[in-house]
């Protein structure tokens, strides 16, 4: 697998990232066939957000509601780690599932792509492309 994702969409993710630098921050991919189209930011709401990261219900819901209704897909979501490396943690690792979908990891003013396969993650090729990929 190959997650293809934009400059700009690329470029925001740091930035969200860089914008709390002491809090885990989180969010949702959407797009289509590996191919980021959004990001969409969500609150984290973990009891202890500078160590763990648990997105908004509310966002998650209304992403699934979307996808239903003809919207993009959720191609995984995000999480940054504050003073970390962009990798899995053991506790990310404790708490995943292998639903096939993409955790992308931002640290350092980077990310990586990463996919649960069954007890391990599996890194995944990140291509930049210039414009905003069509994922109609």
């Amino acid at each position: 697998m190959r997650l293809t994702i934009s400059r700009a969409l690329h470029d925001r993710l740091i930035a969200l990232a860089a914008a709390e630098p002491g809090r885990e921050v989180c969010g949702l991919l959407l797009g289509a066939d590996a191919t980021v189209a959004d990001v969409v930011p969500a609150a984290n709401v973990a009891a202890d957000p500078a160590r763990r990261f648990e997105i908004d219900p509310t966002a998650l819901f209304a992403a699934i509601r979307a996808e239903r209704a003809g919207g993009f897909a959720i191609l995984g979501h995000y999480h940054s780690h504050p003073g970390g490396d962009a990798r899995p943690s053991a506790e990310d690792t404790r708490l995943a599932i292998d639903d096939g979908r993409v955790w992308v990891i931002v640290a350092g003013g980077s990310f990586t792509a990463w996919r649960r396969q069954g007890d391990h993650f599996a890194k995944v090729a990140i291509e930049r492309v210039e414009m905003s990929p069509n994922c109609d």
